[in-house]
C-alpha cells in the first residue's frame, strides 16, 4: 500500500477500550483509523490551546495585582531604558555589508 505525500507511519500503544472506540468511530464514519487519529488530535490541538476559567482567573488576578502595584521605577527611567533598548536595536540593523 502507498503512503500518501507528506505523511509520516508512526507506532502507538493503546489500550483495548481506546482501539475498540476507534474502530466504532472508523467504521461509524466510513473512515480510515488513521483519519480519524488525525482529526482528533487537530480537535484536541484547538481545546488545549484555550484556557481553562481557572487559568483564566488566576492570569487575571495576576494582572489585577500587577496594575494595584505601585510603580517600581519613575516614569523617566523606564522612558530612559526604553530609548536605550531601541538605540540598540537600531545599531544591530546597520551592520555593514547588510541591506536592510
Amino acid at each position: 500500500m502507498a503512503s500518501m505525500p507528506g505523511m509520516v507511519k508512526v507506532t502507538f500503544t493503546l489500550d483495548g477500550e481506546t482501539v475498540e472506540r476507534l474502530r466504532r468511530m472508523a467504521s461509524r464514519m466510513v473512515k480510515p483509523q488513521s483519519h480519524v487519529i488525525r482529526e482528533a488530535v487537530k480537535d484536541y490541538e484547538a481545546r488545549s490551546a484555550k484556557l481553562s476559567e481557572e487559568e483564566r482567573a488566576r492570569l487575571l488576578a495576576v494582572v489585577d495585582r500587577m496594575i494595584q502595584a505601585p510603580p517600581t521605577r519613575t516614569a523617566a527611567e523606564v522612558d530612559a531604558e526604553i530609548g536605550a533598548i531601541r538605540t540598540s536595536r537600531r545599531r544591530w540593523r546597520r551592520r555593514p555589508g547588510r541591506r536592510p
